[in-house]
């Protein structure tokens, strides 16, 4: 029998409905917008994360979402081929034209990059080469009262109570002087009314000196050597010492050198790499930011921080002779940080207080003997340990980071037999996350720039009293009952130290760009400076009767 026709006429099988276009984001897309919007609500908590890394957590949830989007446009949509492929193409167009023409020159303290051209000298490059032939004598031997001749000042606190400022600026500090420096984060080391500094210029390390009123440079020492890192920024990070005329300053790779304060002619030099059995490949994987313990004398002792390569073993001080430039003792087993010595008197004995790269020491300082220890966590190539550790009276210490370390109050002991011990009194994560500061203390609270805020704290209960006032990474220094902020963006900030809230009383702008640097104060004169440009500020006094 003949098949029916309208039977022979139908399909084998019933074709499929059309597919909707495909010109909205699918449901994957949706969920993780949702997800890295929540990890950014989290990153961004108050004082949960350092708020650097929250700024990274941030951006690198913009690139994933964006990227994704551009990936389901090419592949998964229904646009046209040219709708879906040119933005692919450009976005990474654009990114391969950046990373073949452009550098990252340095970042900021949340790590915010600086670009420049890739064939672009770096700044200290183009400076002119220092002329030693035009050296003058400098009356370093001769001290005064105001003199602020080593890191954080003549106690190395931070603090300088032998001046009084005056609180009315409404009339800007007046400017001395400004001039191009070199790259560097150290500060000045002022005696008797000249500067001593260091910074970089092209291929050298170099110790200046200079009239602090003038701003004339007197003289210089060159050392053939040049730190740089990205994180980091290019040049010395630490400040000299000045004493009994002599210059003692540690370079970023471990130069260390003794120099006659009179013309910079040096005396002795060390080079704490081959003292301490290391190279430069292995401090650069081990102290990744460059050295920036700046010395300390004790007696007839300059004491610096040791070192060793990136897996040991380490020394944590070295004290040399400071005359002769021998060493007379080597102590502790822990590698460095970024933080620098300091003298202290704990239980009627004085002793030499170090942050190491994970831990806290105290030594004799004639001998170098471990006095106590105690664990402080840190990495030199990640969380690094920068801050002081500061003797806050009586047998006890504050200390304080970044990086959500936060910062504890401890008590040191001594029993009948001599053997020492610390004992925590309060710890918190979430205070005085002091990145690369320091902290000044006065009437029992502690002040200091937390994650770039200025915050507020009971010494003796840890509570917060305020926290506000956003300076960025910048540095602090105590002048009897004010506070002088220099923020990151090289503003100059007055303020009354105050627990019950920031009170600000003038602010100027005393240098342009990124800063770092500790400030220094002699007398009236402020001396200010970056990696890129150094100036003095007078600075207005109380007036007599007030």
């Amino acid at each position: 029998m003949a098949p029916d026709r309208a039977t022979a006429a139908e399909p084998f099988f019933e074709p499929p409905p059309p597919r909707e276009r495909r010109t909205t984001p699918p449901l994957w897309f949706w969920l993780l917008v949702i997800v890295v919007g929540v990890l950014n609500v989290g990153a961004q908590w108050p004082d949960l994360l350092d708020h650097a890394f929250a700024k990274i957590v941030l951006a690198a949830s913009v690139f994933i979402v964006l990227m994704a989007l551009l990936i389901w446009l090419a592949f998964g949509s229904d646009y046209s081929l040219a709708l879906r492929i040119a933005p692919l193409v450009v976005v990474l167009g654009v990114m391969a034209l950046a990373a073949a023409t452009m550098r990252i020159e340095r970042v900021a303290g949340e790590l915010g990059p600086e670009f420049r051209w890739r064939w672009a000298k770096h700044p200290d490059q183009l400076l002119p080469a220092v002329n030693a032939s035009s050296l003058a004598s400098v009356p370093l031997d001769q001290t005064t009262e105001h003199d602020f001749p080593q890191f954080l000042g003549p106690h190395r606190s931070a603090a300088v109570d032998d001046v009084r400022l005056g609180r009315d600026w409404k009339t800007p500090p007046r400017k001395l002087w400004s001039a191009p420096i070199g790259a560097g984060h150290s500060g000045f080391a002022i005696v008797n009314g000249y500067g001593v500094t260091m910074e970089q210029r092209d291929i050298d390390e170099l110790i200046t000196c200079y009239d602090i009123v003038t701003g004339d440079l007197k003289w210089s020492h060159a050392t053939n050597n040049r730190h740089s890192s990205i994180l980091g920024g290019t040049g010395p990070r630490s400040t000299p010492t000045i004493d009994e005329g002599k210059v003692y300053a540690l370079g970023a790779t471990g130069i260390l050198n003794c120099l006659d304060g009179r013309n910079g002619k040096q005396l002795w030099s060390k080079d704490l790499m081959k003292e301490c059995g290391t190279n430069a490949e292995e401090e650069s994987n081990a102290v990744y930011w460059g050295r920036a313990g700046s010395p300390l004398v004790v007696d007839d002792l300059v004491i610096v921080p040791g070192g060793g390569p990136a897996n040991g073993p380490w020394i944590s001080l070295l004290a040399y002779d400071k005359t002769t430039g021998k060493l007379m003792w080597q102590a502790g087993s822990h590698q460095i940080s970024y933080s620098s010595p300091a003298l202290a008197v704990l239980g009627t004995v004085r002793q030499v207080l170090i942050v190491n790269q994970d831990n806290i020491s105290a030594h004799d300082p004639r001998t170098g003997e471990i006095l106590w220890e105690r664990a402080w966590p840190g990495s030199s190539t990640s969380s690094a340990n920068s801050s002081q550790v500061v003797s806050v009276g009586g047998d006890r210490c504050f200390v304080s980071k970044g990086y959500t370390g936060g910062s504890s109050l401890f008590a040191v002991k001594r029993d009948e037999k001599g053997n020492w011990s610390t004992e925590t009194l309060w710890h918190n994560s979430r205070l005085l996350l002091t990145k690369f500061t320091n902290v000044v203390i006065r009437s029992g609270f502690v002040y200091g720039l937390s994650d770039g805020i200025l915050e507020c704290v009971e010494l003796e209960t840890g509570k917060r009293r305020w926290k506000e006032g956003r300076y960025g990474h910048g540095q602090i220094l105590r002048v009897g009952d004010l506070l002088l902020v220099s923020t990151e963006l090289g503003e100059i900030v007055l303020l009354e130290l105050s627990s019950d809230g920031r009170r600000e009383l003038g602010q100027f702008q005393a240098l342009e760009g990124q800063t770092w640097n500790n400030p220094s104060l002699f007398g009236r004169y402020l001396l200010v400076r970056n990696s890129d440009e150094a100036a003095c500020y007078e600075l207005p006094l109380e007036r007599p009767g007030k």
